[in-house]
């Protein structure tokens, strides 16, 4: 359900609205929000971020610094996210004073369209509420492996990296992608790529998981339709997890090999490409986007800092699935999410049944209704353990 139509956001179409009413809900969203994101905590978080900011030896530590400086845009952001929506629900009220006391209705267009903005707002900050994980706000390394399916597995995986590309797009994140392994005859068999973003790992762990395709195969000459599957996982993504995992290089394996395929337009030619095996664990990274090999042996180290960091987590907790998720085969009755193009155009999502008829806006990237969908399930599964 779009924002502007939502009854939450008090903004329907020109007729349906009743403006007091709507005031009043958004005003107690906004409490809510103020609340949950601790509005006076902020404030005081503020303070503290600008005292260290200011500390003349800040920049001794570049790492420090960085967090220190991330985190004050961070919560700078938030307070005016929150007083700028304040700001706009005592517009509106003050608007709709005037409606009532002159009985003036020309105003009425400009009340309606602050209460569908603000609504809009208030839908994407209540999103916040429904992350429960440490690394949920952070940015995320994402992988697509092909499954069954054969060479339209492997397009699919293709597709599917194309998919998450426009998302991030849309949400303005950048993407970097550090691997990428074409596959026989068309598409990859595999990628790696980060997601640098707000919360991209709280969004994309939501999208964890097989995802089943079926349309009429382009590869098949007598135009027979096909099932095929590909997985994404996600981890979060560190810049430094040296706090949290201690890497050996004994325990690795180096490889180097040529880049080659959907690296990037940046993709060396030379011998630049880096593959480690991690020997205790048998996690296996690439990297082939960097213009050395030196550059590509270090994003690729940060990456497996990221697995293995991920993995020791996991280890430590009664589940394996907070951070990890449940690891199933890459076919046949493991999908979260099925993308219909023929003989009927669907996407469906199995575990929260969401669905839409727009096969091309979410291949395009429109994802959002999807991940929120399976956020509030997860949210409320929480709700009724505890």
């Amino acid at each position: 359900m779009a924002a502007a139509d939502s009854p939450r956001g008090g903004a329907g179409g020109p007729e349906s609205v009743d403006i007091p009413t709507a005031l009043a809900s958004l005003a107690v969203r906004l409490r809510e929000a103020e609340h949950f994101m601790s509005r006076d905590g902020l404030h005081e978080r503020r303070s503290e971020l600008e005292k260290a900011a200011s500390e003349p030896g800040l920049w001794d530590d570049a790492d420090h610094a960085r967090e220190v400086t991330t985190e004050l845009g961070r919560v700078n952001e938030d307070i005016e996210q929150l007083d700028g929506m304040a700001e706009k629900l005592s517009d509106a009220e003050t608007l709709n004073q005037l409606i009532e006391e002159e009985a003036d209705d020309s105003l009425r267009p400009e009340v309606e369209e602050l209460l569908r903005d603000l609504g809009r707002r208030l839908d994407v900050l209540e999103l916040r509420s429904l992350f429960a994980g440490p690394y949920d706000h952070g940015d995320a390394v994402g992988e697509i492996h092909a499954g069954a399916g054969g060479t339209d597995a492997q397009d699919w995986a293709e597709m599917m990296l194309r998919m998450y590309t426009r998302w991030a797009e849309r949400r303005g994140f950048e993407m970097e992608v550090e691997e990428a392994t074409p596959g026989q005859e068309a598409g990859l068999l595999s990628a790696t790529f980060i997601v640098r973003g707000r919360y991209a790992f709280g969004l994309l762990a939501a999208e964890r998981g097989v995802h089943r395709l079926v349309r009429i195969s382009p590869f098949d000459a007598q135009h027979r339709r096909q099932t095929s599957f590909a997985s994404f996982d996600v981890v979060p993504f560190l810049e430094d997890v040296s706090g949290e995992v201690d890497i050996d290089e004994k325990d690795l394996r180096i490889d180097t090999y040529r880049s080659s395929g959907a690296g990037g337009q940046h993709v060396n030619k030379t011998d630049s490409a880096v593959r480690l095996t991690h020997l205790p664990t048998g996690i296996v990274v690439s990297c082939q986007n960097q213009r050395s090999q030196h550059q590509n042996k270090a994003k690729a180290m940060q990456v497996l800092g990221a697995k293995l960091a991920e993995r020791q987590r996991a280890e430590h907790q009664a589940t394996l699935d907070q951070l990890s998720g449940d690891r199933t085969d890459n076919a046949w009755g493991n999908q979260i999410r099925s993308y219909v193009m023929a003989p009927y155009q669907l996407v469906k999502d199995l575990r929260t049944n969401e669905e839409t008829g727009n096969v091309e806006a979410v291949l395009d990237g429109d994802l959002d209704a999807f991940i929120e969908a399976e956020l509030r399930r997860g949210a409320e599964k929480r709700r009724s353990h505890d």
